[in-house]
Parts: C-alpha cells; structure tokens; sequence
C-alpha cells in the first residue's frame, strides 16, 4: 500500500477497516440508492460537482462589451482576486483542464514568459475597463496548473507584477496552489522563501494519495516521499497548509482509502479537502480518466463504494477533530479555511479572473476566458480582454445563483439573499424547498437555510434542483421518475 507509516500513539489504535461496513457507512449507501430511486442522483449514479451556476460548460458565447458593458465596481471596492498558471509538468489523469506540459526555465525566452507579458496587460485591459488604477483585493488565489513551477526569477516576475497591479493592503489571505515535487527540488526552498516574502500564507498541495500505485495510476509527478517533504517544507515556513486528496480512483478499495486516511490525519495539517473523481468533463479539457475507464471500467470503484470512501473519510477525520467547514474541507478549527471560497461562493462578493480559462463572479453576471492559448494570446494582443462566454443573470437565473453557490458550501444567509435577488428566501421555491425537507435534505434555521447532514453528503444534487431545466447536468432520461426528479418542480 502506501510508503507511509501512521505515527503509533501510547494507546492502541482501532483498525480503521472497522469503519469500511460500519453502521453509517452503510446507511449513506441506502440513503445514495433511496435518493436515486426517488429521482435526485442519476440512475447510472455518476456525479457533477456543482461548482459554479450555471456549471463552466453550459455558457454561451459572449465578448467584453456585451458582458462588462454596463458594469460597475461593487461600492467598497473591493474584489477577491484570481490568477491562473496553466503550465504543468505533466498531465494528470483527472484533470480536466486545458494545460501547457513541460520544463520551462528561465535561460531563454519561453511560452511561460510571453504568458506573464499577456497576464499583466490583461490587468492592465480589466483596470483600464473599469476605469481604476489599481484593484482593491479582499482576498488572492494563484492556481493552475502548477503556479510553483514557474522558476524563481518568474515566480517573483509574476507575484512583483501583480502588487503592481493590486492593492494588497486589505487582503486579509492570500492563497496559493502549489505542487509538492516543486517544493522540493533544488528550487524549492527557494519558491517557499518568494512566496513568503510577498504575503502568501495559505497554500493548497496536491497530493492526492499517499499510495504510490495509486500516483502512478494519475500520472502524477510526485511520489510519497516527496508529497510528504513537501508537507513539512511548507509547515517550516509556517504556512497555513491545506492537502487535497481524491477518492473513488481506479485502483482504490474503501479498506485501502480508510488505511490512508488514517495516516493523513497524522500529517497534523490545518485543512484537509476532499474530492470524488469526475469522469466527464466539468471544466473546459475533457481529462483523458475518460477514456481510461472506458478502457477499463472494471478497475472503477462502484459508485456505492465512493459513497462508502467519502462517509469512511468523514468518520476517521472525526474521530481525530476535524470537522466539514467549507464543503469538502475539514478542519479543527473554525478560524482555518478558504477566505477566496467563503467570498465567492458564500458571501457573493465580486470576484475577478485573470488568465487562460479564469473567471470573473460578480454579482449579476459571470464571464469566463478563452480556452485557447492562441486565441488568449491574439485578443490581448489586440487590446481586447480575452472574455469569450458568459452570461448577465437576469432575475430568475439571479434567484438560483443566490441559492446554489451558498447552499453548497455552507448556508443561505436570507437577508444576504433578499438584497441581491429582491425576494425573500421563502418566497423564491417553497414548493422546492418543502419537497426537499420532506426528504430529509434541507433545514430552516430561522436567519440562515442550509442543509442538514444527510443533505450536505449529497451537496452537489440537491443543489441541482434549483438549476434552471437548460442546467441540469444530465438528461430528463436518466433520472428516475420520482419525486426529487429535477426536472419534475413546478417552482422552475
């Protein structure tokens, strides 16, 4: 199985394969075949996280005067900022978006430099859009990609020409992704130093398993060993840390998922976040896991057993004090999560995208970047931002928004709701939301509606139901006829 040793601990330890069949385990497993009898998952019981509203392939073509047009900066000012680095070393399996692979130094002129030249001037394109010398940032993320492999000399290129651009006066985090074999190399520490020097205090590593088979089967670039010097690399520099890990991949068991876990909340990390493996594209590269299970769908985990994974996790972390915080990220303290996340998709703060891919959330519309370098390359060259889709809600599409990114992630503030859609909360899908607290899904607190434990396992579909009939990920025919089919509500 995996390199790793948990630490042992003066008391015996439980066999973390107890909790594989235990009794809320099981449980979810019926609650999953129940829910998908009754119409809420798909019959095949395949899944769509539900990220964005509408989901990032379902926009329609737009440009910068359409979209922007008539658009003004929030009254504070403020935005939470994003940038995106689509270069990496290798493709991952499960990725599903559009990348640059390779070595890229620093002795010539190469892709990532001409890439750096086009992302400044795309700042300078959105300023100049919005008329404002600089952007007020509440909160940063530098994604990707692979944001660390930039070497050096671009890393502090890129982080300079940022400040240059972003008042970071009032950022109160700045997060960055970041991978564990670039942290690790003989740049690493150096990396770890830049970004210190410029303000990052959170960092995301993808490590996705401490299995070195199961590495092997993503094509990652790191092994065990080096995801976990990466970990005490970053602890050193005092970084608030966050690992990510996948479950449900070819090749996982639920015994071999819990062993893991088990080891994982050893690592004694600030964050620990979640995924379940995506087959179908959910963002703007159809990943090739695709055609590796097409291949061999015997080696994919049955969907009952990524429902088992997901409760064992949930279980073990637990049992050592995490708890869900934002969904799908766990920790032990309450004060130990995503600013970025909580602004964008909970407070609906204006957010702003930069880069191949990125985008732009803002209060009454949502634009998105090309997906192409040549294309993202020629338009700024042009003097033209490099927006291609995107949609200005009107008050329906509003009124789901308003519901949707903030019941995936944590609760519907009503008096936030009512300011941004005009309607009170109850007003908006009281037919919906009663069918759904007859299931058991969803529950009235009085200020705030969120979801109860039951409906927050199954964030993603039950958020599905307030998508407008054109944004349900799946076709009318592969959900059963049931009560929670999402294309059966009167409220649409």
């Amino acid at each position: 199985m995996s390199e790793t040793t948990a630490i042992q601990n003066n008391v015996t330890q439980p066999d973390p394969t107890d909790t594989v069949h235990g009794h809320k385990t099981e449980e979810r497993v019926r609650d999953f075949q129940t829910l998908r009898e009754q119409g809420l998952i798909a019959t095949s019981g395949d899944f769509f996280p539900s990220v964005h509203y509408p989901p990032i392939t379902m926009y329609p073509e737009g440009d910068e005067e359409s979209l922007l047009g008539d658009y003004t900066p929030p009254a504070d000012g403020l935005f939470d900022i994003y940038v995106h680095l689509p270069f990496c070393e290798q493709r991952c399996l499960f990725c599903h978006y559009p990348v640059k692979f390779g070595q890229f130094g620093d002795s010539v002129r190469c892709e990532t430099e001409q890439y750096l030249d086009a992302l400044e001037t795309e700042m300078d394109l959105f300023r100049k859009r919005l008329g404002i010398p600089m952007f007020q940032a509440r909160s940063i993320l530098v994604g990707g990609g692979t944001p660390t492999l930039l070497a050096p000399v671009q890393l502090r290129r890129m982080l300079e020409g940022l400040k240059k651009r972003v008042d970071c006066s009032r950022v109160t985090q700045f997060n960055f992704d970041v991978d564990p074999g670039t942290l690790t190399d003989q740049h690493g520490q150096e990396r770890l130093e830049i970004l210190r020097e410029h303000g990052v205090d959170r960092l995301t590593i993808g490590v996705q398993s401490l299995d070195d088979e199961i590495l092997r089967k993503m094509h990652r670039a790191h092994d065990v060993k080096t995801a976990l010097a990466a970990i005490e690399a970053c602890k050193a520099h005092g970084f608030q840390l966050n690992i990510e890990f996948i479950y449900g991949y070819p090749g996982q068991t639920p015994e071999s998922w819990a062993r893991m876990v088990e080891e994982v909340v050893e690592l004694d990390v600030e964050e620990i976040q979640l995924y379940r493996l995506k087959i179908e594209s959910y963002g703007d590269a159809q990943g090739p896991i695709q055609k590796i299970v097409t291949l061999r769908p015997e080696d994919l985990p049955a969907f009952e057993e990524a429902i088992r994974m997901k409760q064992i996790a949930i279980d073990i972390l637990a049992a050592h004090g995490y708890t869900e915080n934002l969904r799908r990220v766990f920790s032990r303290k309450p004060e130990h999560y995503s600013h970025y996340a909580h602004n964008q998709c909970c407070q609906l703060y204006d957010q702003v995208g930069f880069g191949l891919t990125a985008f732009s959330s803002l209060r009454d519309r949502f634009l998105l970047n090309t997906q192409s370098f040549e294309d993202y390359y020629q338009r700024i060259s042009e003097g033209r931002l490099p927006v291609n889709r995107g949609l200005k809600r009107n008050h329906e599409e509003q009124r789901r928004w308003a519901v949707v990114l903030p019941l995936k992630n944590r609760d519907i503030d009503k008096a936030q709701y009512q300011s941004l859609t005009g309607v009170p909360f109850e007003q908006s899908f009281p037919e919906l939301w009663e069918r759904l607290q007859a299931a058991g899904l969803v529950e009235d607190n009085g200020a705030f509606a969120g979801l109860t434990p039951k409906g927050a396992f199954f964030a993603d579909e039950v958020c599905h139901q307030f998508h407008a009939r054109e944004f349900i990920p799946f076709e009318q025919g592969e959900y059963a006829d049931g009560p929670l089919n999402p294309y059966r509500t009167t409220d649409r």
